[in-house]
């Protein structure tokens, strides 16, 4: 999600009641079987596979699961075939979204994304006109129980993260695409569990819904895409405007 905003606290909230681990080991075994596929099943030969498997080992995806994920890529397990999805999109207020997908049958993915939309106020968008909105980081979510503020300012940052937001119940870690890596194994080289451990796209300039009809409509476009099975990521640039926290609480 993008910004700081009261919305990433209540989503955050909601997905640990939820407990989405069952769904959260599907995506990131997709992430790997479509790495493999790309890039050898060699996590040294191939950074791509390196940061899957760093991100499974962060979610505490079981070893066999990995290991049937890299194979499945190679071709060393009977499986499907997945490619990567991207589809940039507008929602209701004229928010920006992001969506990425693997799937293995895009002619089922993309119509099922566009009717969520729909059916929601939102619609599909031309290539370009809503990622320009976005850049890639590497976004780190861990709770702040596990570590001081200044104690992780002193890791993370030292580790190449370019910030470190204090966002109450969890630390935000933000890196460059490159440094990613390197940040990510230090804090699990401390021991620190993430809530949240990927690349995406971040929203640099947020987009305010100051109307509650609107902002309930937004929310439930997000979690709607971010439900989708084939979905792996949904970034948006809305920001709940102030005046409404409490109504969401």
């Amino acid at each position: 999600m993008s910004g700081h905003s009261k919305w990433a606290t209540i989503r955050r909230k909601k997905d640990a009641i939820d407990s989405k681990r069952g769904a959260i080991f599907t995506r990131v075994g997709k992430e790997i079987t479509v790495a493999a596929r790309m890039g050898g099943g060699d996590p040294e030969g191939n950074p791509r596979l390196r940061l899957a498997v760093l991100k499974a080992k962060s979610v505490n995806m079981p070893k066999d699961n990995i290991e049937r994920a890299i194979k499945k890529g190679t071709g060393d397990l009977e499986g499907v075939t997945y490619e990567e999805c991207l589809y940039e999109c507008f929602g209701p207020g004229g928010i920006a979204i992001m969506v990425s997908a693997v799937t293995d049958k895009k002619s089922r993915t993309t119509p099922e994304v566009k009717s969520i939309l729909t059916k929601l106020g939102g619609s599909l968008a031309t290539s370009g006109s809503v990622s320009r909105l976005f850049e890639k980081k590497g976004v780190i979510v861990l709770e702040s129980s596990q570590i001081s503020e200044d104690a992780l300012v002193d890791l993370a940052v030292g580790a190449g993260a370019e910030d470190v937001v204090n966002e109450g119940e969890v630390f935000r870690v933000i890196t460059a695409p490159d440094d990613y890596e390197a940040v990510l194994h230090a804090l699990n080289e401390k021991g620190l569990k993430s809530e949240e451990s990927e690349i995406r796209y971040i929203a640099l300039v947020s987009s305010e819904i100051e109307d509650k009809e609107t902002a309930e409509k937004v929310m439930k476009l997000i979690d709607q895409l971010d439900s989708h099975d084939d979905v792996t990521s949904v970034t948006s640039n809305f920001e709940l405007a102030s005046s409404l926290e409490k109504e969401f609480e």
